[in-house]
């Protein structure tokens, strides 16, 4: 959400960011509504300061035994005037509203600018892709292979983009979950939260997915949402509420089945674990200072990191261009693994600021330290990271030439000191 004062106060450079983002001279529609807004108002203020004349010398009237026929006419004229200018400020309010719901965050100077994916930068990498001395296979020709993903009894069950898990493979990817939020809660600070996945309408909108993304979800018939991600509950811990300075930054990590219609997405990534309709990610949430926020934007991404150099898994760091950034995001920073079956690197964490725009829509503040000062607090998320990619991930770069899959150090106390699944 955007402050309709700073639009005011400068709306060429509003227009400026918004074209960043493909929506030109979007600034006079708001404005126009803004000054009918702020002229009836002004009217409807004249108009109140009447009626308590009127009702003084109304009054006084009657205490004299004179006629107060025509005063209070002009009483009951100006009470239908005064709802009508009301109501021409409420629906004005409303369009204001409706616009800048739809309008997306203003991005940071340092994200480049690009129509998509194609224009984002590398900012480094870590590690080198496996050499392999056989043919590198998919997660889903090695899973398949073992035994252990099985695609035709999801399809039976719930359609298409489900996966079942048996055996070594569901306990590899309950190992992972495990390892990510032991790693976030002992090492990186963060509270570990379980937390329902099914919100309402205000949590939804107060993390920017409602109302422009409503398609991406999945709704229940009882008018709850399914959550995409854990960022939804997590970041709305602090809405409608006043947090201490003293509190912050505040960490919270939980790991959730996620939900996504993937609308859109038709004929991408149709087979394997890739892109599915439900499946569980570790995420990472803070609730931070103005301040603060760059540095933590920094720290969290790193957080990220650790988890695919504890795996064993190569790499990159990406700046996404403006024609990539979310909607939501001042400036995203994704991770990119290495995946030996598709020769590709894939996102597996993307890590987002949003400074004050979602603190906005949720009326998420914070006291300063002076005990006084009221202000929006900066929220920030990111995948810690999605499980399902990191399964898939692990297996591709662990795969062995007999179809089994190494387990990396990392994760081998939680499998009772397992080495190898299959084969």
């Amino acid at each position: 959400m955007h402050d309709i004062r700073a639009i005011r106060a400068d709306p060429d450079a509003f227009d400026a960011a918004m074209a960043r983002r493909r929506l030109p001279g979007v600034s006079a529609a708001i404005l126009d509504q803004d000054s009918r807004r702020r002229t009836a108002l002004g009217l409807l203020q004249e108009k109140q300061a009447r009626r308590n004349e009127l009702s003084r010398d109304i009054g006084r009237a009657k205490k004299s035994g004179e006629d107060t026929t025509l005063l209070e006419a002009e009483g009951t004229a100006l009470r239908g005037e005064m709802e009508g200018l009301q109501a021409e400020a409420d629906a004005c309010d409303a369009a204001i509203k409706h616009t800048l719901d739809a309008l997306p965050n203003i991005l940071d100077p340092d994200v480049p600018e690009g129509r998509d994916e194609t224009a984002n930068v590398v900012l480094k990498t870590w590690g080198q892709p496996p050499t392999l001395d056989f043919p590198a296979r998919q997660h889903f020709e090695l899973g398949e292979a073992l035994g252990m993903m099985d695609f035709a009894n999801a399809t039976k069950l719930s359609g298409a983009r489900f996966t079942v898990l048996r055996g070594g493979l569901a306990r590899l990817e309950r190992a992972l979950g495990q390892f990510m939020l032991d790693l976030h809660t002992t090492e990186h600070g963060f509270e570990e939260m379980a937390v329902p996945s099914l919100v309402n309408d205000a949590a939804v909108y107060g993390t920017n997915q409602l109302p422009k993304f409503a398609e991406d979800l999945f709704r229940t018939t009882d008018g709850r949402w399914l959550i995409p991600t854990a960022e939804v509950p997590l970041t709305n811990m602090a809405a409608n509420e006043i947090t201490a300075a003293a509190r912050l930054p505040w960490r919270m990590t939980a790991l959730t089945d996620c939900f996504r219609s993937e609308a859109g997405s038709a004929g991408r990534d149709t087979r394997g674990m890739l892109r599915q309709h439900q499946f569980r990610k570790v995420e990472m949430v803070s609730i931070v200072g103005p301040m603060d926020s760059e540095a933590e934007h920094e720290r969290m991404t790193r957080c990220a990191e650790t988890v695919l150099e504890r795996l064993e898994l190569p790499y990159r760091r990406m700046l996404l261009c403006a024609g990539d950034t979310g909607f939501g995001a001042v400036k995203t920073f994704d991770l990119e693994v290495w995946l030996p079956g598709q020769g590709m690197y894939r996102e597996i964490s993307s890590c987002s600021n949003t400074r004050d725009f979602q603190a906005r829509r949720m009326n998420a503040r914070f006291r300063a330290a002076d005990g006084k000062t009221l202000a929006f607090v900066h929220t920030l998320n990111g995948s810690g990271v999605a499980v399902g990619r990191a399964l898939v991930a692990v297996m591709e770069n662990h795969q062995q030439a007999d179809g089994s899959i190494a387990v990396p150090a990392a994760l081998r106390p939680y499998l009772g000191g397992l080495e190898r699944i299959g084969g």
